[in-house]
C-alpha cells in the first residue's frame, strides 16, 4: 500500500473513532440531562429561586408563566418561605422579566415582604449570581430552583460550583411537550453546558 494512501487511511480510522466517542459523549450527557431533570427534590427550602425567562410587555411567556405557576405552588405548599425572582431587561423592555414575575406573585396573593427580585442578569450563571446576593442579604441559606426540566443539570452545576445549597424543582408542567420542542431545548443545553464547561459562562 503506498504510504500516502497508508497515512489516509489511519487519519481516516482516527476521524471515525474520534466521530463515535463523540456521539457516544453526547448521547450519555443528553441521557443525563434528562434523568436529572425528571426528579423535584424539593423539601423544605428557605426560598424558591426562579430563573428568568422572556416577557411579552407585562405578561410573562409561556415558558416564564410554568416556572412563576410552580414556584407558587412550592410556596403554597410550605416547601419553601420565600420566592426570588430572577431576570433583568430584554432588548427593548419596559419592564424586568423579574418585575413581571413578582406582580403574578401579589395578584396571586403573596406577601411583598416574601417577595424578592433582582433585575440585572441576562444569563443563568448571573440569575444565580443575583439570586445568591439576595439570600445572603435575607439570612437564606438553602434554595430550591425552579426552571425547565432539562435547564436542571446545568443551573444545579453551576449553584454546585457558586457555593449555593440548592435543589433542583422542575416544572411538571412546560410548553416543551412535543419531541421537536424537546429535541431543540436539549440540543441548546448540550450547546450551553460545553459553553459553561469551556469558559466558565
Amino acid at each position: 500500500m503506498p504510504l500516502n494512501r497508508s497515512r489516509g487511511h489511519k487519519l481516516s480510522r482516527s476521524l471515525r473513532v474520534l466521530l463515535a466517542v463523540a456521539a457516544l459523549w453526547l448521547a450519555v450527557l443528553a441521557w443525563s440531562i434528562v434523568r436529572f431533570g425528571a426528579h423535584d427534590q424539593a423539601t423544605s427550602q428557605d426560598a424558591a429561586i426562579v430563573l428568568g425567562a422572556a416577557v411579552h410587555g407585562s405578561m410573562p411567556s409561556p415558558v416564564f408563566r410554568e416556572r412563576i405557576r410552580h414556584a407558587l405552588a412550592l410556596y403554597r405548599g410550605g416547601k419553601v418561605r420565600k420566592l426570588i425572582f430572577t431576570g433583568g431587561y430584554g432588548p427593548g423592555a419596559a419592564r424586568a422579566e423579574s418585575e413581571v414575575a413578582r406582580d403574578v406573585a401579589l395578584r396571586a396573593g403573596v406577601p411583598a415582604a416574601d417577595i424578592l427580585i433582582e433585575t440585572r442578569s441576562r444569563t443563568t450563571r448571573q440569575n444565580l449570581l443575583g439570586a445568591r446576593s439576595l439570600m445572603a442579604t435575607a439570612g437564606l441559606r438553602t434554595a430550591a430552583v425552579v426552571s425547565d426540566p432539562l435547564h436542571m443539570k446545568r443551573a444545579l452545576w453551576m449553584c454546585s460550583d457558586l457555593g449555593l445549597a440548592a435543589v433542583p424543582s422542575p416544572t411538571p408542567t412546560t410548553r416543551y411537550r412535543g419531541w421537536r420542542s424537546k429535541a431543540g431545548f436539549l440540543i441548546r443545553e448540550l450547546y450551553f453546558y460545553h459553553h459553561y464547561l469551556i469558559t466558565g459562562d
